[in-house]
C-alpha cells in the first residue's frame, strides 16, 4: 500500500488524499480507528488562529484583481527610481507587499511580471537580471505580515501568531536590502538610466495609490498598537478591499467580486484541505514517536546548535524544492520543532529559519515552483530562469546564514 501511495503521488494524484492516505494506512497498522484524522481536522476547525486566511486572501484577490498592481508598481518607480539601482528596489519592494498581502508566491509573479519586467528592460536593465529579480522576488513577502504561511506557522507551532509578525520584519527587511545593494551594483556597473526625482509627480502617484497603500499601513499598525486582533484585522482588510475596488474605485462590478471570492476560496479551500489531511498525517508521526526516533540517532552525530542549525537549512532547501510552502509547513514543522527546542533554538527564530528557507526553496533549481511560473508567464526556457536566478540565490543564502546564526535579528522586536 505505501508504494502504491508514492506511486499515486509521483502520477500527481493530489497531495492531501496522498497525505490522508499514509495517514489511514499508518493507523491502520496500529490498529486505531480512521476517525483519528478525523478527529485532527475537527481540531483544526475549532481554532481561531486559521480564522484570518480567507479574510486576508480575499483581501489580497481583490486587490490584485483591478489596477491596484499598476498603481503600487507606478509610485514606486516614483518613488524610488531617481536612486542607483532604484527601479530594482522599487520593483523589490512592490513584489514584498503584494505577496504579503496575497500569500502566493505565483500570484505575485504573473500580476506583476507583466509590468515589472518591461520596466527594467527599458531601463537598461540585461534580460537575465531582470528575469532572475522578477522571478526571485516574487516570494519576497512571506515574511511580512499578513503573510498566510506566518499564520500558518504560528498555529502549528502554538506561538502567537502577531509574535510572528513582529519577527518576520527585520530579517525581511534584511532580504530586501541585500538584493537591493545588489541591484545598485548592477545598475551602475550597465549605466541603467534613472528617472528624475519630481515633487508632483510623486504626489501624482501617491493620490492615485493612496488607497492600496493605506491598508497594510492600517493592518500592522493595528495589529502591533493593540488596536486590533488579527482576525479583526484580517476583516478589516477584507471589507476595506471590496469597498476600495467595487464601490470607491468601481473597478470591480458586484458579479465580477462574485468570481473574485470564488476564485480566492479555491485557493484557501486548498490550503484547508491539504492541512486537514497533514494534520492526519502528522498526528500518526507524533503518536509513533517519530521526532524522539529521530533525535535519539542525531545525539551521536549532531552534537551542537550550530551543526543541527546547519543540518536543518540543507532539509529546509530541499523541502522548498519539493513540496508547496502550506505542506511544508504542516508536515515538517511538528518533526523538527522538538529538536529545535532540544538544541535550544526558540520556536520563533525556527518559525523565520523555516520560512526564508522555504522563500528562498521558491526560486532554487532544479524545480522550485516560481521558476516554473516564470517560464510559464514570460516564455522562456526553465534552464534559462535557472541561470538568472544563481546570483539571486547566492545573496539570499547569505543572508540566510545571518538570520540563522543571529537569532537578534528575529527576536528584536518581539516582546518578552
Amino acid at each position: 500500500m505505501t508504494g502504491i501511495l508514492a506511486l499515486l503521488a509521483l502520477l500527481g494524484t493530489p497531495l492531501f488524499a496522498v497525505l490522508a492516505g499514509f495517514a489511514l494506512l499508518g493507523f491502520h497498522g496500529q490498529e486505531i480507528p480512521g476517525t483519528a484524522v478525523i478527529i485532527e481536522m475537527a481540531r483544526m476547525a475549532g481554532t481561531s488562529t486559521l480564522t484570518p486566511i480567507p479574510l486576508f486572501a480575499l483581501a489580497g484577490y481583490v486587490m490584485a484583481s483591478g489596477s491596484g498592481p499598476q498603481r503600487l508598481v507606478a509610485f514606486s518607480q516614483t518613488l524610488l527610481g531617481w536612486m542607483p539601482g532604484g527601479l530594482g528596489l522599487a520593483c523589490l519592494a512592490a513584489s514584498a507587499l503584494f505577496t504579503a498581502l496575497t500569500g502566493a508566491s505565483g500570484v505575485t509573479i504573473i500580476a506583476l511580471g507583466g509590468l515589472l519586467l518591461p520596466a527594467l528592460l527599458s531601463a537598461g536593465y540585461h534580460e537575465r537580471f531582470s528575469l532572475g529579480l522578477v522571478t526571485t522576488s516574487g516570494s519576497l513577502g512571506l515574511l511580512f505580515p499578513p503573510s498566510l504561511p506566518l499564520i500558518i506557522y504560528a498555529f502549528i507551532a502554538e506561538v502567537p501568531v502577531d509574535d510572528l509578525f513582529r519577527a518576520g520584519l527585520l530579517p525581511g527587511s534584511l532580504l530586501v536590502v541585500v538584493l537591493a545593494l545588489y541591484s545598485g551594483l548592477v545598475a551602475r556597473r550597465h549605466g541603467v538610466t534613472r528617472t528624475r526625482f519630481n515633487v508632483a509627480a510623486l504626489a501624482g502617484a501617491f493620490r492615485h495609490a493612496v488607497g492600496e497603500l493605506v491598508l497594510p499601513v492600517v493592518v500592522i499598525a493595528g495589529i502591533y498598537g493593540g488596536f486590533l486582533t488579527v482576525p479583526e484585522a484580517a476583516a478589516f482588510a477584507a471589507g476595506y478591499a471590496i469597498l476600495l475596488a467595487v464601490v470607491i474605485r468601481r473597478e470591480l462590478s458586484p458579479r465580477a467580486l462574485v468570481g473574485v471570492i470564488r476564485e480566492s476560496m479555491l485557493l484557501v479551500g486548498g490550503i484547508l484541505v491539504i492541512l486537514c489531511a497533514a494534520l492526519g498525517l502528522t498526528s500518526y508521526l507524533v503518536d509513533i514517536q517519530l521526532p524522539m526516533n529521530i533525535l535519539a540517532a542525531m545525539e551521536g552525530h549532531v552534537t551542537s546548535k550550530l551543526m543541527f542549525l546547519l543540518l536543518l537549512n540543507l532539509l529546509l532547501l530541499a523541502v522548498g524544492c519539493l513540496m508547496d510552502i502550506f505542506s511544508a509547513l504542516v508536515v515538517v514543522v511538528p518533526l523538527v520543532l522538538p529538536l529545535a527546542i532540544q538544541f535550544g533554538v526558540n520556536p520563533i527564530h525556527l518559525g523565520i529559519i523555516f520560512l526564508t528557507n522555504l522563500e528562498i526553496g521558491y526560486s532554487t533549481p532544479p524545480v522550485g515552483l516560481n521558476l516554473f511560473v516564470s517560464s510559464f508567464r514570460f516564455r522562456k526556457p526553465v534552464v534559462s530562469l535557472y541561470l538568472a536566478s544563481l546570483p539571486f540565490l547566492a545573496i539570499l543564502l547569505a543572508a540566510l546564514a545571518l538570520i540563522t546564526y543571529w537569532p537578534t535579528l528575529s527576536l528584536a522586536l518581539v516582546k518578552g
